[in-house]
């Protein structure tokens, strides 16, 4: 298994769609490139942001796949394998546990049935004892319509299996999953606005969206916090702070496909139900991002300044 010592900066990378609406296979291996050359290291494979909810099982495997063998084990790799169906989730983390250079699974809570804390307990270590790999809990109450108590997650950091979890809630849960849980368990905020709060408090890093387009800043931003220049980290991430928030202004990944098509780098349109943006939603979200209104319908320099 690739080492997490040093995967604090995880981007959880969008898929490229080609014109016919397939996977842009060689467009994933330049941005794969362009995102370690600008301080990514580690990747999530397959998560919200992968737009696999609209995959089928087929182009997931040849997907997570693919990308282990672009990676060739250099960064770590996360690959999402969770569903609200506890049996389908435990066959496909056994399937994708199998491939070569997928290091852990990230395992979504069960959204929809809306169990309650004792079955979400049970589906995550019933997940884990039959998994080929360490498990990953995402932990992201906006999209799933329930909430793992920190408690809870307390509680399962312990088992070995159960490698760390990516948390979308609020700092003070972080906190508390920081203070109390096992001692190698990885937390890592889902949020970017926590970005720098998060790494302060002890959490491991960041899974991200917007490091696809401010990599190199939120980079910067972690490599000052290490060396304890810590006015200029603050500094950083109050800058980027509007600029992560544009990036959600719309359904996710839309703007963020927007900025990468704008500045040459492949990602091409978004699966439906997401709708690419409109020309009136380019300008808008290039005014969120300090540009001009018109920058996101012309080539863009690669790199954006904070």
């Amino acid at each position: 298994m690739t080492n997490f010592d040093k995967a604090d900066l995880m981007t959880a990378i969008i898929t490229p769609f080609n014109k016919e609406g397939k996977v842009d296979y060689p467009g994933l291996k330049e941005l794969t490139e362009h995102l370690i050359n600008t301080g990514s290291n580690g990747f999530v494979i397959g998560g919200t942001t992968g737009e696999t909810a609209t995959m089928t099982h087929d182009e997931k495997i040849e997907l997570y796949t693919k990308f282990a063998q672009i990676i060739a084990g250099r960064v770590p790799v996360i690959a999402g394998t969770g569903s609200n169906n506890t049996a389908q989730t435990v066959a496909f983390t056994q399937e994708v546990g199998q491939i070569p250079g997928i290091d852990m699974a990230l395992v979504v809570a069960p959204y929809y049935n809306k169990p309650n804390q004792r079955g979400i307990t049970a589906h995550f270590e019933t997940v884990a004892a039959n998994s080929p790999v360490p498990i990953i809990i995402y932990n992201i109450p906006g999209r799933t319509g329930i909430k793992i108590s920190k408690e809870t997650l307390v509680d399962l950091s312990h088992n070995p299996k159960i490698a760390g979890v990516k948390q979308c809630t609020d700092l003070e849960d972080l906190e508390y999953i920081v203070e109390h849980a096992a001692s190698d368990f990885l937390v890592y905020t889902g949020e970017d606005l926590q970005s720098l709060t998060a790494k302060v408090l002890g959490a491991k890093g960041v899974i991200s969206v917007a490091s696809h387009v401010y990599g190199s800043a939120m980079r910067e931003m972690y490599d000052n916090l290490d060396q304890g220049k810590v006015a200029a980290a603050g500094k950083l991430q109050r800058r980027l702070m509007p600029k992560m928030q544009a990036l959600f202004m719309y359904p996710s990944p839309s703007p963020v496909k927007a900025v990468l098509n704008a500045q040459g780098l492949p990602a091409g349109g978004c699966r439906l139900p997401i709708v690419d943006l409109n020309e009136a939603e380019k300008r808008q979200l290039a005014v969120h991002l300090g540009l001009a209104e018109s920058a996101l319908l012309h080539k863009l320099p690669l790199e954006l300044g904070v």
